[in-house]
């Protein structure tokens, strides 16, 4: 409660959290805009029972997809155009590499690399959401299916993720949180009542009347559904807020001969990758697919397509396996240890160290001290790695031994719920900072 009171006593946090919530309101506006052109009346039935691709890029496009709406592509190839061009930038392409080293300057121009790709990976996810979708029969043509009606519609989808993106640009610069990860965030929440009262309906409410045995069974489903929700939001909680500190001295100033140091602590979280590598991985699931759609509607519907659905067991050799839950599940683990040696560079935090004075007691500064935060920190994501995929495992094991029968919705539950956590936690943080920078000001203005 104090808490709520300090928030609305803060007025920048007051109208940061308003301006979010107006953007949101937009964004949720455009989400129900149909692309002009387009019938898409079997596209949101269809899509909500399903469990495939489009299902998928419904859930990372914040819900917007359902509707085949001007925002539907979402934020997806912004995202997918940024770890691409990260990837690069890791001594691949040396231009790349060294407008990283360049500071804001090489910033800029890698940012505006990355926008001009997520244009081009904008086309190809049009075309191909919308080849799928036709080959499936979920949207149909209003206007003549020709080139002209293919590049009018992937036009108006572009500029669609294109305002997504701006729009999280201006809640990342004027509201509160990440602005890209606050689009995904709001959709999902938008869907998980709707989500768990379709859980209740079919498990529940549809046995109730056929008798003890099914009543009771519906209504244990049901429990564990919820059970699993809440299971699961305790343990990204758990694993978000564990840290491993790591203690660093300070050189401040000197008084004569006598220097003064000051200690604190590095704080390196367990899973510093946040939920970038549930998306990423989702993402790279879907790539086949999208593959598939440039082909034909054959291509679309065949078999070897499941090896990459991660909710699909696979004939292998008379052996049911689940591929897709292997190849979604290794992923993640690589891109976890990938993005924490990106969010925290060794060898950029032991040359600042040696820059500020800074040093790690007991170790050497440069190279020992590169080492050992590396080593440190490929420890503590291993943890973080192990546990990340054991999350997005969970409910898709469950939804594969049949416990909640025919329905899959859990399944992408686990996934959303990963981002919804993740992405609450980092806001609560933000809104702390916010006020504790409010509250430092008034302790300073008042000496």
């Amino acid at each position: 409660m104090k808490k709520f009171i300090d928030i609305f006593k803060n007025k920048e946090v007051v109208n940061r959290i308003f301006f979010t919530i107006m953007i949101l309101f937009v964004f949720r506006i455009g989400c129900a805009i149909t692309v002009p052109g387009v019938d898409a009346s079997a596209l949101q039935e269809n899509i909500m029972g399903s469990n495939n691709m489009l299902s998928l890029m419904n859930l990372l496009g914040g819900g917007a997809l359902q509707n085949f709406s001007v925002f539907a592509l979402g934020v997806s190839p912004y995202i997918t155009a940024q770890i691409i061009i990260q990837l690069l930038s890791m001594d691949v392409l040396p231009a790349l590499t060294e407008l990283n080293r360049q500071g804001q300057y090489g910033r800029k121009k890698i940012e505006m690399a990355t926008r001009y790709l997520s244009l081009l990976i904008c086309a190809v996810q049009a075309y191909g959401i919308i080849q799928t979708a036709l080959n499936t029969e979920w949207i149909t043509f209003t206007m003549e299916q020709n080139a002209l009606t293919y590049i009018y519609i992937i036009t108006v989808m572009m500029a669609g993720s294109t305002l997504v993106i701006w729009l999280g640009d201006q809640i990342t610069s004027k509201g509160i949180g990440n602005g890209i990860s606050m689009i995904i965030f709001a959709g999902i929440v938008a869907s998980l009542p709707a989500q768990i009262g379709t859980a209740f309906e079919t498990w529940v409410v549809a046995n109730w009347n056929l008798g003890s045995s099914q009543t009771t069974e519906g209504v244990f489903r049901f429990i564990l559904y919820v059970a699993s929700y809440i299971a699961i939001i305790a343990f990204v909680v758990f694993i978000e807020l564990s840290r491993r500190k790591i203690p660093v001295q300070h050189a401040t100033r000197s008084q004569g001969s006598e220097k003064l140091t000051k200690a604190s602590f590095l704080p390196i979280k367990i899973n510093s990758a946040g939920v970038i590598p549930v998306i990423f991985a989702s993402s790279i699931l879907m790539a086949p697919s999208i593959i598939a759609s440039f082909i034909s509607a054959d291509a679309l519907n065949a078999e070897w397509l499941n090896v990459f659905n991660y909710n699909v067991m696979v004939n292998t050799g008379g052996v049911m396996i689940p591929w897709g839950l292997i190849i979604y599940l290794v992923f993640v683990f690589a891109f976890t240890f990938f993005y924490a040696n990106l969010q925290i560079n060794p060898e950029n935090l032991a040359n600042n160290f040696q820059k500020n004075g800074s040093y790690i007691p007991g170790i050497r500064p440069g190279i020992e001290t590169e080492r050992y935060v590396r080593k440190v920190l490929n420890r503590i994501t291993l943890i973080g790695a192990t546990s990340l995929c054991f999350i997005a495992a969970v409910p898709v094991v469950l939804t594969l031994s049949g416990v909640f029968g025919s329905n899959t919705s859990l399944a992408f539950g686990g996934t959303g719920l990963i981002i919804v956590v993740g992405v609450a936690l980092e806001l609560n943080n933000q809104i702390d900072g916010l006020i504790a920078g409010k509250s430092y000001d008034e302790v300073i203005g008042g000496m």
